[in-house]
């Protein structure tokens, strides 16, 4: 089996919280399937998103899928090029994913989403030639109860649809009811349940860790024997 390369995006502002040990443990159970990981944090780059320059659907397009801006984001982008296995965490912002990572997924996407459809099928033709093993990975205060409530089913699943387009395989992990503050009494919040977010924190975020780490090892498993 071939050597996988494994990518994963922090989309959180936070470390060592939800997200990014969601994505750690991601991470882990990529490396204990073969995979040589790498994370990155995105708020440690500037990115203004994508500027609709529409270089990368230029006829005569030099771009080969990478956007063709050129600044911080550049390298990380590159990066993601020959990468086997892509895995995106992000906690829930206003309802949507946050900025930097709405940010990154224009700049990443756009270039490899054509408008050219294939005249005999109907369908779009895909700009990748191989499959690319992708995830997502969303943390939310949200329980998993008003989560329909939400809509973020469809919210998200516009992103999916997306990912699963451009790269051939995609899956979802959510994870409910995360623990907000280090400290409740410092803020302003009676909408939630201290105790029993405290509670959720210590009985079932351990499992979504461990299906966190599962998805990283899957991921790498199909992606090695691909």
């Amino acid at each position: 089996m071939k050597k996988v390369k494994a990518l994963f995006f922090n989309g959180s502002p936070r470390r060592n919280w939800s997200t990014h040990k969601a994505l750690e443990k991601a991470m882990e159970g990529a490396r204990e399937a073969g995979a040589e990981t790498r994370l990155y944090h995105l708020y440690d780059y500037s990115n203004r998103g994508c500027l609709s320059c529409f270089s990368c659907k230029l006829k005569e397009d030099r771009t080969h899928g990478l956007c063709a801006l050129r600044d911080e984001m550049t390298p990380v982008l590159e990066d993601t090029l020959d990468a086997d296995v892509i895995v995106i965490g992000s906690p829930v912002y206003v309802h949507s994913q946050t900025a930097m990572t709405r940010a990154f997924l224009e700049r990443l996407l756009y270039p490899i989403i054509t408008y050219w459809i294939d005249e005999k099928t109907g369908r779009k033709v895909r700009y990748l030639d191989r499959t690319v093993f992708t995830g997502f990975i969303y943390t939310m205060n949200n329980s998993a109860q008003t989560f329909p409530d939400r809509f973020y089913d469809k919210i998200f699943g516009k992103t999916k649809d997306m990912m699963q387009y451009a790269y051939g395989h995609h899956e979802v992990l959510n994870i409910y009811d995360t623990y907000q503050f280090s400290d409740y009494t410092r803020y302003v919040c009676n909408q939630f349940d201290e105790k029993k977010k405290a509670y959720v924190r210590e009985t079932q975020f351990p499992q979504d860790l461990e299906k966190a780490y599962e998805m990283g090892k899957r991921l790498t498993e199909m992606a090695a024997a691909e």
